[in-house]
């Protein structure tokens, strides 16, 4: 008698199939680094940041990154995503804190919050252009959040470039810390971002970005390994 075909998915409280971990994802991205003072980063930071972590500052501003993502057919989910991170410290090690973060797709959003917890949010998001033009949108209770405006340049590099990263995140009374692989090409960008003065973003709204990056070519193993504990 033949085996039954294994089912790589897992359904959540929320009732949605979602990939098993690791996500297997291709695609791409364009992000941006904001200088923000530490003064001016909204509670929801502080509130998805882990007991015994702090973000890192320098000169009393601390880096936030800003992106739009792609995840193209080829991965085992395809959608759009809007996110936030800041770098923090934990003992003498390093990470990001993902405190904001839209998708368009309800498994990434069970999913993420379920796995990693990674507080997903839906949102309608907005992607156009042809060739290096890219515009991105992204819209929630049909009040807007962010847009981009972007023209990929020139490869920086001559292969794909290699990169881990550990998330370490806290939500619905759980803390968990994930580990992740990526490999892209990086390239120049040309990028014009606006966020909604009155939004959740609005931290960074009239900033402009210390640098900005596009990751073409991107496939990305996220949860390659995890630890979760329990927390008042």
């Amino acid at each position: 008698m033949s085996a039954a075909p294994r089912d790589d998915r897992a359904a959540g409280p929320a009732g949605f199939l979602y990939p098993a971990e690791p996500w297997r994802l291709v695609g791409s991205l364009v992000v941006s680094f904001f200088r923000v003072p530490s003064g001016a980063l909204p509670d929801a930071v502080g509130a998805r940041i882990p007991a015994g972590a702090r973000p890192v500052t320098v000169a009393g501003s601390t880096l936030v990154a800003a992106a739009f993502v792609h995840y193209a057919p080829g991965g085992v989910l395809q959608y759009d995503e809007l996110l936030t991170a800041v770098p923090v410290r934990y003992g003498r090690r390093l990470a990001v804190t993902v405190p904001h973060i839209w998708v368009d797709s309800p498994q990434s959003r069970a999913g993420g919050r379920e796995l990693w917890a990674i507080p997903k949010d839906l949102a309608v998001l907005t992607r156009s252009g042809r060739g290096a033009a890219v515009r991105a949108a992204a819209y929630a209770d049909g009040a807007p959040i962010a847009s981009l405006r972007a023209e990929v340049g020139a490869r920086l590099l001559p292969g794909r470039l290699p990169s881990a990263l550990t998330t370490l995140q806290r939500l619905g009374g759980q803390e968990v810390r994930a580990r992740s692989r990526a490999a892209f090409r990086p390239h120049a960008v040309r990028v014009s971002w606006s966020f909604a003065p009155s939004g959740p973003l609005a931290h960074l709204a009239g900033r402009r970005p210390w640098l900005s990056l596009a990751l073409e070519d991107a496939s990305v193993a996220f949860g390659t390994g995890r630890a979760r504990r329990a927390v008042s």
